[in-house]
């Protein structure tokens, strides 16, 4: 991988990072957890691609990278939700 790259990526990361932040901050709390379920929704898809990625048997370090993908994704998946669903018991009437 050429410098350039390397230089180009990070710049893209740290962009990315900052937008990130720069979103998120500005984002009302009434529209959190509706946000926060569509996140999920994208999680979802990023486990898809983990299993891919480690069901594709191209070598073993491609599908080590890709069981801990998924082991990280469905960690974020399933935590997003039980988030999302303690924040919504926050709304229900007594």
């Amino acid at each position: 991988m050429g410098i350039d790259l390397f230089i180009f990526l990070l710049f893209i990361l740290v962009l990315s990072v900052f937008l990130g932040f720069e979103l998120i901050s500005k984002v009302p709390s009434i529209l959190h957890t509706p946000l926060m379920s569509g996140s999920n929704a994208i999680s979802g898809i990023t486990l898809v691609g983990a299993l891919v990625s480690a069901g594709a048997e191209s070598n073993t370090i491609s599908t080590t990278l890709g069981t801990l993908a998924v082991v990280f994704a469905t960690i974020n998946v399933v935590g997003g939700y039980l988030v999302t669903d303690r924040m919504l018991k926050m709304f229900k009437k007594r």
